[in-house]
C-alpha cells in the first residue's frame, strides 16, 4: 500500500484505504472517500449563503454580549480522537459549563429524554435560545468539517467526560466522523433518550451511504424549523398569566394547557428516514 506523506494526511489515507468494516472480521471503522468529497463540495457550493450569515451572527453576538463571538470546546471525534470544536458563543463570557455536564450525566443515568437547559438557563445571552434552536450556533463547525475533524452528517460529537462514561458498546458511535446533523438529530433529538440516541447512531453506521447522507441533509432544515416553532411556542406560553390570575371559567382551556407545556404527542423517533 502506497503511503502519503505528511502527518494527519497520512493517517486519513491509511484509514480510508481499508475495505468496508461491515464486511471484515476485524470490523475496523473507516471514513469513505465519497463522504469527504460530499462535505467539501456542499460547503463550497453553499459558501455564498453561509459566509455572510456567519459574519452577521458573529457581529450580532459582539453587540449583544461582551466577549469573543466564537466558543471553543474539546470534543471527542473519530475513533476517540480529541479536537477543538467551534461554535458561536451563546452564553455570557466565563460561564461555568459544570451545570450542563451535570445535567447531561443525569440524563444518561436516568435515560430520560435529552432536553436542554435553555428554557431555564440564566447563562444564555439575549436571543441565544433562537440561535440554538435553529442550529445556527453550530455553523462554525463547518471549519471543523473542512479540517477533516467532522462531517456534515454523523453522530453528535461528545465531550471527553461523556466519552469516559461510555461503555465499550456506546463508544462504537465514534467509529465515524461526528457531524453537524445526523440520523438522531432528524429523528426526534430532544424527545429521545440517551440509549435511543446511541441506537440511532449505530444504525446510521450500519446503513451509511451517499444517498442516506443526502436524505438526512434534506430533512434537516424542516427539523430546525420545527424546533424554532416549538421554542417560540414555549416562550409565548411562559408569557401567559399564571393560573391564579385567570378567571375560573377558563382555567382548563386549551390555552391554559399549552401554558403548562402539554404539547401534542410526536411520532416515534425511529422513523424509516432512509427507507431501510
Amino acid at each position: 500500500m502506497k503511503h502519503q506523506r505528511g502527518g494527519q494526511r497520512e493517517c486519513y489515507a491509511q484509514v480510508e484505504s481499508r475495505p468496508n468494516p461491515l464486511s471484515t472480521a476485524a470490523n475496523l471503522p473507516f471514513v469513505p472517500h465519497w463522504k469527504r468529497a460530499l462535505d467539501a463540495s456542499l460547503i463550497i457550493l453553499a459558501a455564498p449563503a453561509w459566509v455572510p450569515l456567519m459574519v452577521g451572527i458573529g457581529a450580532g453576538i459582539k453587540l449583544l454580549s461582551p466577549g469573543p463571538a466564537l466558543f471553543r470546546q474539546e470534543r471527542v471525534g473519530f475513533r476517540g480522537q480529541r479536537f477543538m470544536c467551534f461554535k458561536f458563543r451563546t452564553m455570557h463570557s466565563g460561564a461555568n459549563t459544570a451545570a450542563h455536564e451535570k445535567h447531561l450525566a443525569e440524563l444518561i443515568k436516568t435515560n430520560r429524554p435529552m432536553t436542554k437547559l435553555d428554557g431555564q438557563d440564566p447563562r444564555l445571552i439575549p436571543l441565544a435560545r433562537i440561535v440554538r434552536s435553529t442550529g445556527l450556533d453550530e455553523l462554525p463547525q463547518l471549519f471543523n468539517v473542512l479540517r477533516g475533524e467532522m462531517s456534515l452528517v454523523g453522530p453528535r460529537p461528545c465531550t471527553p467526560s461523556e466519552y469516559d462514561a461510555y461503555t465499550a458498546e456506546q463508544q462504537k458511535r465514534t467509529d465515524t466522523l461526528p457531524g453537524l446533523t445526523g440520523l438522531w438529530q432528524v429523528s426526534g433529538k430532544n424527545r429521545t433518550t440517551f440509549n435511543e440516541m446511541v441506537e440511532l447512531d449505530v444504525r446510521y453506521l450500519k446503513t451509511m451511504s451517499f444517498r442516506g447522507d443526502l436524505a438526512i441533509l434534506f430533512r434537516t432544515p424542516m427539523v430546525l424549523l420545527e424546533q424554532l416553532t416549538e421554542t417560540l411556542f414555549q416562550g409565548k406560553a411562559k408569557a401567559k398569566p399564571s393560573p391564579e390570575a385567570l378567571p375560573v371559567q377558563i382555567r382548563h382551556s386549551p390555552a391554559h394547557d399549552a401554558s403548562h407545556g402539554r404539547l401534542p404527542e410526536r411520532n416515534s423517533p425511529f422513523t424509516e428516514l432512509l427507507g431501510k
